[in-house]
């Protein structure tokens, strides 16, 4: 039984050979791979938000928006 996905098997072609080759790629890439539960990545992923949060501009904001037209009103 071959092993390909249904993508790459449902067509025939050149293209079908490029999507079976990004597979083989893949599965000689992946037991290379270190799994990381998804708790523990969570965990990273907050501890740095909290350790960065004092430099992100969407948390604490700016003092002035330099692209903010400037407002000249004269009443004549």
């Amino acid at each position: 039984m071959p092993i390909c996905p249904a993508v790459a098997c449902a067509t025939s072609g050149p293209s079908s050979v490029v999507a079976v080759k990004k597979v083989v790629q893949q599965a000689r890439v992946e037991p290379g791979l270190n799994p990381v539960k998804v708790s523990q990545a969570a965990a990273d992923l907050k501890q740095f938000c909290l350790q960065n949060a004092q430099h992100d501009p969407l948390l604490t904001g700016v003092s002035s928006n330099p692209f903010r037209p400037q407002k000249v009103c004269s009443f004549l």
